[in-house]
């Protein structure tokens, strides 16, 4: 299928003075957000997170082929289930499988084997990225950059959801592969992380961290 080209029609050109000024206020936005790891379980209307999920379908991606699939969870025996093997694989991590130095890395944060918020918040938002898809004629179709692409579909659904007014907590036990069954997701997905979200618990605390500076991050050549 070849596409169809159409004028871009919907970009709007601002005064330099104004695009400084938008980046700045984005900056100071975006730079409020923070992982939280204890959440409060006050409903979220789910308008909110389907505005968010289709805000991160518009992420740019490898040949249009959109390698992504998002299972929003409510359902609290699912949630549960998923807390138990979840544990169950963070356990094995921490008390076995992690290397010391990763642990040692880990240890200023305080986590470890225990996740209740994958109970308390309202939506668990689990993330799967497509190796290839299936054709209505049978046919596979290999996807391209699809780990890259979906990578940045997260990204954009974190920034949507943080300024929507939620909070957010990014989970990747090790290995995943439970949530395929779980979830009823083809063995072509392969699960990307487990995206909390929701409002934080009343008096929550998050630590007291800082983010590098430009000048670290940034080469200008």
């Amino acid at each position: 299928m070849k596409y169809k080209f159409v004028p871009l029609k919907d970009y709007k050109t601002f005064p330099e003075s104004e695009m400084i000024k938008r980046s700045e206020e984005f900056y100071q936005e975006i730079k409020k957000r923070r992982t939280v790891r204890e959440f409060s379980d006050k409903p979220v209307a789910m308008d909110i997170i389907r505005n968010c999920i289709k805000a991160a379908g518009t992420a740019p991606n490898g040949a249009n082929l959109q390698p992504w699939h998002f299972v929003i969870v409510t359902d609290k025996e699912i949630k549960h289930k998923i807390r138990i093997a979840a544990e169950e694989e963070e356990k094995e991590f921490y008390t076995k499988r992690a290397p010391a130095e990763w642990l040692e890395a880990l240890e200023p944060l305080g986590t470890d084997e225990n996740k209740p918020f994958l109970e308390t918040a309202p939506y668990l938002i689990v993330i799967f990225s497509k190796s290839y898809d299936m054709r209505p004629d049978g046919r596979k179709v290999k996807q391209y950059y699809s780990i890259e692409s979906t990578g940045i579909a997260v990204g954009i659904l974190i920034t949507a959801l943080h300024h929507s007014g939620l909070v957010t907590l990014t989970h990747t036990p090790s290995p995943m592969g439970f949530l395929n069954e779980m979830l009823h997701r083809p063995m072509n997905e392969k699960p990307f992380l487990i995206l909390v979200t929701g409002y934080p618990a009343e008096g929550v605390k998050v630590p007291d961290i800082n983010k590098k500076d430009y000048p670290e991050i940034t080469s200008i050549l």
